[in-house]
């Protein structure tokens, strides 16, 4: 019996990951073990679960309605496991949280500095995520995203204050480049882009002033997905980037980036933990919520 559920577990784990490498990586296990217990499955029901390729796995019509049946009782499961931990004398368990990189960076982080020296007990996984993750399909407890990309079937927290953009380039970048006065005028300058999955491509960017929105395709010779990178590209006087203030604000006080077109950048709502709709909440869960949630 213990065989037979763990080779389930495995299976729904291949399934949704699609992938055996990454599911190996998420169990703990080797990938021909996985692989044993996927053979071994099928061989006991007798019908193929798995379609297998060089380059991808995915679930055959009989695995996709075995993984509708038992997905939701696995994670019924280990919800009903998890909240064993209210027992326990302190808080315990692991966490999974997808969130973009700002919001790992400035909001997650420093929460998780404090809270997880006095709880040795409590696991946290935090995966980078610039799509819109389905956090139950993914097996997630939790995501973290602005409050208007929260789906409306989940409880969403705020966990962070409001947010503003800024426009900035370096000292060096405007002795050769006139100062955009308008959003228009980013056309004509080397922008330092981001490619989002969310957008399907190079992330427009976006301004507002007096009620008036407007968002611009800017181009450039650099394209990044990730903070980092486009803040030393700007440092560099490689281009304009478009960043969240509070990364900028230093850099510009200190003369070493110069920020523009801020009075086309208005303050907007911030981060939002948001979850499933939940009659219970684990314990260990509950203390990250509460260590996360904003108040202004």
């Amino acid at each position: 019996m213990q065989e037979s559920y763990d080779q389930l577990a495995i299976f729904a784990t291949v399934a949704r990951e699609r992938s055996f490498t990454r599911a190996a990586a998420k169990l703990g296990l080797s990938q021909p073990a996985l692989s044993r217990s996927m053979r071994q499955l099928e061989d006991r029901l007798g019908v193929r679960l798995l379609a297998r390729t060089t380059r991808s796995v995915s679930p055959t019509e009989a695995g996709e309605r075995l993984l509708e049946v038992i997905a939701p009782r696995f994670e019924e499961i280990n919800h009903e496991l998890a909240m064993l931990n209210q027992f326990r004398d302190r808080p315990a368990g692991k966490l999974r949280i997808t969130a973009g990189e700002h919001a790992a960076i400035t909001v997650l982080e420093p929460v998780l500095a404090k809270l997880m020296p006095d709880h040795p007990d409590l696991s946290i996984e935090i995966i980078v995520d610039y799509g819109l993750t389905d956090i139950v399909s993914e097996g997630y407890d939790a995501g973290v995203r602005m409050g208007e990309q929260v789906a409306k079937d989940m409880i969403a927290v705020p966990v962070g204050p409001q947010l503003r953009m800024a426009v900035v380039g370096s000292p060096s970048y405007f002795d050769r480049f006139p100062r955009p006065k308008s959003p228009h005028d980013l056309t004509q300058h080397n922008c330092i882009t981001i490619r989002l999955p969310t957008y399907g491509g190079i992330f427009a960017w976006e301004f507002e002033k007096k009620g008036k929105e407007l968002k611009v395709r800017v181009e450039g010779q650099l394209v990044f997905n990730n903070i980092a990178l486009r803040l030393k590209a700007a440092l560099d006087g490689l281009g304009l980037a478009y960043m969240p203030e509070d990364l900028v604000a230093e850099h510009v006080r200190a003369g070493r980036l110069v920020r523009v077109l801020a009075d086309w950048c208005p303050p907007f709502p911030g981060y939002h933990l948001y979850y499933p709709s939940r009659r219970q909440t684990s314990v260990a869960f509950a203390l990250l919520r509460d260590a996360l949630r904003w108040s202004a």
